[in-house]
């Protein structure tokens, strides 16, 4: 067995650099991967920093994702209200619950079918840089490109009609962000689920063809199990793109010869793409898991009930993964990052995600040559209190 690891006081959060994880969680990641941590409900559980550390426990069997057993890292109010897993909440359950889910909705997000989304998205896309330009500079890309791209299309692929889309975006903000008391946030997701219960009626009259009517038709899933699906789905895809576009414009335009580069050989997008889920990692608070039961890993005990932090953000600037890994380099040659993370709960929208956030990057650089931001880069606001990290404005100018 190691020795005894210390035992941070806290998940930590504070960032100097704003595309840096915090430099306590890299200090621990060098001298303990795998530490002990205190939850803020004042259990001791475990925090693991380490690229190889964390992939291996999310591809452990003996650790589980059941919202029962699971403790928030980060102290927020909603997180106090300790409830009942609903039915559908897949990303909260282990195998075989999770994987009849999943195996319903994964067929939506493989990599023929969102090929097959391509010419949607790029025109999407190409639409909302028309109106940025019509509408002239400065602009706040977050608000007029970033969270209308990554709206439209998740909201077209669920089937959400437009009239619904502006409650459902204020819905989200209510639900994600960390300040926000366990009633706004309950609200958030309240109205979220209204949202989703009125759909999937109108779809039970109706049919549609778009992923949510197409479970509706299926038959395999009652109305509360679809809500929960389409509202798990609506905010994750929505928030994640949304933070992962104006965030990765932001470290673009902050690296001036990366923005260069990627405006001068639009082919390398996709390794663009990687590099910037590599080097972000919005998902800032990390994944959380519970230990099920007693077991051993690399050299450490854990304990049935121990709550265990995995910060993907220390995972992927781990030396260990690539040389140079605090160097955005959007020429590296992919490596195997962790943003979506791993094992049987990898992001089911890794492909979608990876196509969007491709076009929309090249096109920005495409039309917008001498895009740059038209604040002081100190002066961009990070979302450091919300779960998905990303920007709340992105001022630009070209």
């Amino acid at each position: 067995m190691s020795e005894a690891p210390p035992t941070a006081p806290g998940l930590p959060m504070a960032r100097r650099c704003p595309f840096d994880p915090p430099p306590e969680l890299t200090e621990l990641r060098e001298r303990h991967p795998i530490s002990r941590m205190t939850f803020p409900d004042g259990h001791v559980g475990w925090l693991i920093t380490g690229h190889d550390q964390v992939r291996g426990l999310l591809a452990e069997k003996a650790v589980s994702s059941r919202g029962d057993l699971l403790r928030s890292p980060i102290p927020m109010a909603m997180a106090a209200e300790r409830t009942e897993v609903s039915p559908g909440m897949f990303t909260a359950m282990d195998p075989p619950e999770h994987t009849r889910y999943r195996k319903l909705i994964a067929g939506w997000f493989s990599v023929r079918r969102t090929r097959e989304l391509e010419p949607r998205i790029t025109e999407i896309v190409h639409a909302h840089l028309d109106e940025m330009a019509a509408a002239g500079p400065p602009a706040d890309l977050v608000r007029t490109f970033a969270e209308p791209v990554s709206a439209l299309v998740i909201s077209e692929l669920l089937g959400v009609p437009p009239r619904q889309r502006d409650r459902f975006l204020r819905a989200t903000e209510a639900l994600f962000s960390v300040h926000n008391s366990a009633e706004d946030a309950i609200a958030g997701w309240s109205e979220t689920r209204d949202l989703l219960l009125e759909l999937v009626r109108a779809k039970r009259a109706d049919p549609t063809t778009d992923l949510l009517g197409t479970l509706v038709s299926s038959g395999a899933l009652d109305d509360q199990e679809l809500v929960t699906v389409g509202s798990l789905l609506l905010t994750a895809g929505h928030d994640t793109s949304t933070s992962m576009i104006g965030l990765g414009a932001y470290a673009l335009l902050a690296h001036a010869d990366q923005f260069a580069a990627l405006r001068d050989r639009p082919e390398l997008a996709p390794r663009a793409v990687e590099e910037l889920l590599r080097y972000l990692t919005i998902v800032h608070a990390g994944s959380i898991r519970a230990a099920a039961e007693d077991f051993e890993f690399d050299g450490h005990r854990f304990a049935a009930g121990d709550a265990i932090s995995l910060s993907l953000a220390a995972a992927n600037r781990d030396p260990a993964l690539c040389a140079e890994p605090d160097r955005l380099d959007i020429t590296r040659e992919p490596v195997g990052h962790l943003a979506f993370g791993h094992g049987v709960h990898q992001c089911v929208g890794a492909q979608l995600a990876r196509i969007e956030l491709r076009i929309a990057f090249t096109a920005l650089a495409e039309r917008f040559p001498g895009l740059r931001l038209a604040v002081p880069a100190e002066e961009v606001r990070p979302r450091s209190e919300m779960i998905i990290y990303g920007v709340h404005e992105l001022p630009v100018a070209w």
